[in-house]
């Protein structure tokens, strides 16, 4: 299963099998895709990437763990299920009711899934 996508893609197929990718993504109109980590990890930034509407990332974690970077007006929608494992949605203290939305799905399973403006190991925004 060969990884998809660059620094410009509109979609991403990330698949990190115990493995790592680190990508950072500049996408026009970013319409999501879908993360594999099994027994590996993905970090991705997308802190200046535009986002379509009605984009959707699915991730599916097994035993790994995958932190995405969003600029700081994204609004992210989680129906993630989890089981022994975690996820961190980190939405604008401010919602404005017109931010772009990204629709966050999948499964999580002894791993762990961090999304937003401040997520990923350090916990804070870098920039």
């Amino acid at each position: 299963m060969p990884s998809h996508g660059d620094e410009e893609s509109d979609e991403l197929e990330l698949v990190a099998i115990f493995d790592g990718i680190d990508l950072k993504n500049r996408a026009k109109s970013f319409t999501g895709g879908s993360m594999l980590a099994w027994f590996g990890g993905i970090a991705v930034d997308l802190r200046e990437a535009q986002l379509a509407p009605g984009a959707k990332l699915s991730v599916r974690v097994l035993f790994g763990g995958i932190a995405v970077k969003t600029p700081p007006d994204w609004r992210i929608k989680s129906n993630v299920k989890v089981l022994p494992g975690g996820l961190d949605v980190r939405n604008p203290k401010e919602v404005d009711e017109d931010a772009p939305v990204l629709l966050l799905e999948g499964t999580v399973l002894f791993g762990g899934v961090a999304i937003g403006a401040t997520a990923g190991p350090e916990g804070v925004d870098p920039a």
